[in-house]
């Protein structure tokens, strides 16, 4: 459910996204997608292989632009970005966590949370006091100095969701999250995002786990390049 005085902090409008991957060939993946989410929903985004979620992910991400439309993120048009800008806000605004972590193998785990830190332009002591916060916020500060190759895969999501939040994002976006989890680690990853959110974080979900989306707030339902269902905030 959105706050009770809404403040939106995703907003797309008419997005279209097409792929030209040969002379003369065009295949649309998004076909005109339209929705806003606002601060501190929990949102899933559902939908069979090929329906757009990829791209979808891609766009709120600022990995790509869209083809036609606007994205607007935390006020700010990065439909119109260049590369280096898309950049610069994915490091100030977006948290992500992944299906395969995603974590500097040959980093130990303070140094997997410094890294992005680094990049904006913390220094040395704020770095490694930030880091290990973040490392004490999710249960793991009894494997700072270990490497991830050291880790369970549960931990190492833990790892990637404390990397996630050093940004302090306007958006966690997880991309399937659970994938590469048993069972009983992936309810322990979730039950994490659900208490994110709880706190006040705006939380994505890109899934293809009916179970996984009955969880959030809000579920959005991709067919086809276009929004099946959930595209209003309840």
């Amino acid at each position: 459910m959105p706050p009770s005085t809404p403040e939106p902090v995703v907003r797309l409008d008419s997005v279209v996204k097409v792929y030209q991957p040969a002379v003369g060939v065009e295949v649309p993946a998004l076909r005109g997608v339209s929705f806003t989410i606002y601060r501190g929903e929990y949102i899933a985004i559902v939908g069979p292989s090929g329906s757009g979620k990829s791209t979808l992910l891609n766009i709120l991400g600022c990995l790509d632009r869209p083809t036609s439309g606007t994205y607007w993120l935390d006020g700010h048009d990065v439909s119109r970005f260049d590369d280096d800008a898309l950049s610069d806000i994915r490091g100030r605004r977006i948290g992500f966590v992944f299906q395969s972590f995603n974590l500097i193998a040959t980093q130990t785990v303070l140094e997997n949370l410094e890294t992005p830190l680094y990049y904006q332009g913390f220094r040395a002591r704020e770095r490694k006091q930030l880091a290990l916060q973040l490392i004490e916020r999710v249960g793991l500060a009894d494997r700072a100095e270990h490497r991830p190759h050291e880790l369970s895969g549960g931990q190492q999501q833990r790892v990637a969701i404390a990397r996630a939040l050093a940004n302090d994002p306007a958006i966690l976006l997880a991309d399937e999250p659970t994938g590469n989890l048993d069972s009983k680690t992936g309810q322990l990853i979730l039950q994490m995002l659900d208490e994110l959110n709880a706190a006040g974080r705006t939380v994505i979900i890109v899934t293809h786990d009916m179970n996984v989306a009955r969880r959030c707030g809000r579920v959005v339902e991709l067919s086809d390049g276009l929004i099946q269902d959930g595209g209003s905030a309840a």
